[in-house]
């Protein structure tokens, strides 16, 4: 089966976002609600519940008991106020219900155990229906000697607060449903726009950047995106520029090659030997260059460098070819002065600054470290008295084969135009600062900052 196609088949069966957090959060809704409903019932209702039966048992047993210590002419009085202001109801000498199994509900067993407790044996309820269609619950309480009746009006114990709570359960079903989708929707809406941006990565479009709104974790993961969006379309620039450089700055070597060859065949000639050799040199160090920018170099393990000894060390390597330039090189460095760096990029970043400096602008050149104006920074920094570069163009020459010769000196010899391009992603590598500045009084500052210790 094609790769394509298994991933189709996967995808298809695998619930979407959207679907999966719609669930998860009808059946958290449900579950939290249920243990409410569960909590509200064993902690509030039910000892509620007790506690008013207790009451109400305690009514019934007090008014049976009233009842029978009145005298006689007194007792409709009597019932017609309970009747009126307690819905209770009195019947002399009624028979005490048998158990006939009926459930009432957890509420009327509650007033049976209380009244098992204050007459000393179990009582039970019937359901009885008046002339008037209302309902109400008997049971016989022994007071004086003889048996009292005691109704309770059906309407007095009509709460019902599990069917309440279910129905409260049904209610806001609804509404955790549509909460879910509208909270599902927020959080799929970046995640499915993430996922079409990085189709059309996929597929080698370059996708819109990405919205960096909402929580914090998707605007995280967006910025991330859109990062690593950017570096691919820098990326593909850049080989663009690359192959594009690469093929017009080989055309003129060839072209004199080809050239000192058809010369050498009619008049062989040591010079044009020396000048093909000459060329193949310089288009050796190009596509060497170009390749190392290409792939970048492999990062090695930072150390600590006294730098004051570090940049002698470049003074005196470099003596020979500065004097050839007609430049002179200083050293300007505190003895103190140490970074915790990349040894081997640095001095590959360092002397691409210094070889710009020497070619471009020839005459009295430092090479000076000192602690930035950054904390935990110290600044490398290649300092020359020449043209200059014009501000707008500041930028510009870091981008590969870009030269200003036209800025600079001209006749001090013509680079690759990927010193600049190749320190800058020596520096972007190991995160540090590079930059290019106007001095006053004329020249340029070429300058590199890195950290002072393990610690930044």
């Amino acid at each position: 089966m094609p790769r394509g196609a298994g991933l189709m088949d996967a995808l298809l069966r695998t619930q979407t976002l959207r679907l999966q957090t719609v669930r998860a959060m009808v059946v958290l809704v449900l579950a939290l609600e249920l243990a409410f409903a569960a909590v509200a019932l064993l902690f509030v209702l039910l000892p509620m519940a007790q506690r008013s039966a207790h009451d109400l048992a305690g009514l019934m047993v007090l008014s049976a008991q009233t009842w029978a210590e009145l005298p006689p002419q007194t007792r409709p009085a009597f019932e017609r106020e309970l009747q009126i202001n307690y819905r209770l109801s009195l019947r002399p000498d009624l028979p005490p219900p048998a158990d006939k199994g009926l459930i009432h509900g957890f509420y009327i067993g509650y007033v049976e155990q209380a009244l098992q407790q204050r007459v000393g044996h179990p009582l039970y309820f019937e359901r009885q229906t008046d002339a008037q269609g209302h309902v109400w619950l008997w049971t016989s309480i022994p007071a004086g000697g003889r048996e009292i009746g005691v109704g309770v009006d059906n309407s007095r114990i009509q709460t019902q607060p599990v069917r309440a709570l279910v129905t409260g359960l049904l209610l806001t079903l609804p509404l955790a449903i549509l909460l879910a989708l509208w909270w599902a929707r927020r959080i799929a809406r970046p995640v499915v726009a993430m996922e079409q941006a990085a189709a059309k990565l996929a597929q080698g479009a370059t996708p819109q950047r990405l919205p960096q709104t909402g929580p914090r974790e998707l605007v995280s993961l967006a910025a991330h995106f859109n990062q690593m969006a950017g570096r691919i379309d820098a990326l593909l620039q850049a080989r663009t520029t690359l192959l594009a450089g690469v093929s017009h700055d080989l055309r003129t070597p060839l072209a004199r090659i080809r050239l000192a060859l058809e010369l050498q065949r009619m008049r062989p000639t040591e010079a044009r030997l020396d000048q093909i050799e000459r060329d193949v040199l310089a288009m050796d160090r190009l596509i060497g260059e170009v390749l190392q920018l290409a792939r970048g170099l492999q990062p090695s393990a930072p150390q600590h460098l006294v730098l004051l000894p570090w940049l002698r060390e470049r003074q005196q390597m470099h003596a020979d070819w500065v004097r050839s330039e007609g430049a002179v090189l200083e050293v300007q460095c505190a003895p103190d002065v140490q970074a915790w760096v990349d040894v081997h990029a640095l001095q590959r970043v360092v002397d691409n600054l210094l070889g710009n400096a020497v070619r471009h602008a020839p005459g009295r050149i430092i090479l000076q470290a000192a602690s930035a104006q950054t904390p935990g920074r110290v600044r490398i920094a290649v300092l020359d008295r020449g043209p200059g570069i014009p501000p707008d163009q500041l930028d510009a020459v870091f981008e590969p084969f870009t030269r200003l010769d036209s800025a600079r000196t001209p006749g001090q010899g013509v680079g690759s135009g990927l010193g600049l391009a190749i320190a800058r992603q020596l520096a972007q590598q190991h995160g540090w600062a590079l930059g290019l500045q106007a001095r006053e009084g004329g020249g340029l500052m070429a300058w590199v900052e890195v950290p002072q210790t393990h610690s930044v």
